[in-house]
């Protein structure tokens, strides 16, 4: 039954990205409008995802404890496999795609691809849609601190500034208060935010199926090097989180499984944006992002 309902949740998020890829080859888009509708999904569509997943979350001490050792261990168990990944390439990071390699086999699209396939995984549990806002939390601050510094080789780039400081760090804050609060949203404001959070990962898989109509598909599928980032992201690395989660003393099922969906997600666009950002590997970091998504 759970291999049912995640194999139809993929098929759903393939059938958004390819829209995007038949809007742009139809000639009804451009390429170029990814950018823009990427704003749309970073400032508005995701923090009204992270929000609504706090509204909707049950008040209680337990779901406050089990998200926050959710957030522990997921920040361990990257920290862990990051180390791990460092000493098998440690003699080949002086070449920047084995440094894209390293990136690319850790950091997930936990939250728009993930949190749909917990959701309907565990629909009577609601606080599983929160355990993905914090793994992206966690992703985030080794993205910037030690992803940054492995991608650049250079520790001026690392900031647990730009990690909290950013539209999802400021949102799950925002969200995190409301929650300690008791403060619901009116009504007529959360149905708002519903809709539009409803609206982010559709948005975020048309926006990379557009991206996948400006490309070249034989790059994108014929770049053996992409396909080990894959193996390492989508089986790898999801076994290597699991088999610790089974061994932690706390935990239930919805816990454990939740830390192997989210961590079974394809490879985060932070890759290409941190790529983009430090002028690293950026035609790869593309490939990884977008080939990792359609191996899923």
């Amino acid at each position: 039954m759970g291999f049912k309902i995640v194999f139809f949740t993929l098929l759903t998020m393939i059938a958004y990205m390819a829209l995007g890829f038949l809007l742009v080859k139809g000639k009804k888009a451009e390429s170029s409008h990814a950018k823009s509708v990427s704003g749309l999904l970073i400032y508005a569509l995701g923090p009204c995802m992270i929000i609504n997943a706090f509204q909707n979350m049950e008040y209680s001490i337990s779901n406050l404890k089990s998200s926050a050792l959710f957030f522990a261990t997921t920040l361990i168990i990257q920290v862990i496999f990051f180390v791990v990944m460092y000493f098998v390439f440690r003699k080949k990071l002086d070449n920047p795609v084995y440094r894209i390699l390293c990136c690319g086999g850790l950091f997930g699209n936990v939250g728009f691809f993930g949190m749909p396939i917990v959701a309907a995984l565990f629909p009577a549990s609601s606080v599983v849609s929160c355990y993905s806002v914090f793994y992206t939390t966690s992703m985030n601050i080794i993205s910037f601190t030690i992803g940054v510094y492995l991608i650049t080789q250079n520790r001026k780039y690392m900031s647990i500034k730009e990690a909290i400081i950013n539209p999802t760090g400021i949102s799950v804050i925002f969200a995190v208060i409301l929650y300690l609060l008791k403060i619901q949203i009116p009504s007529g404001i959360m149905a708002i935010i519903e809709l539009l959070a409803k609206m982010a990962s559709p948005v975020c898989m048309i926006i990379l199926g557009m991206r996948l109509a400006s490309m070249d598909l034989k790059k994108v599928f014929l770049q053996p090097f992409a396909y080990g980032v894959g193996l390492i992201k989508l089986l790898i690395y999801p076994l290597f989180a699991y088999a610790i989660a089974m061994l932690l003393p706390w935990g239930d099922n919805p816990f454990r499984i939740s830390i192997l969906v989210l961590s079974s997600a394809p490879t985060a666009a932070i890759l290409l944006s941190l790529a983009e950002l430090h002028e690293c590997e950026q035609e790869i970091s593309a490939n990884v992002v977008l080939l990792t998504t359609m191996l899923s």
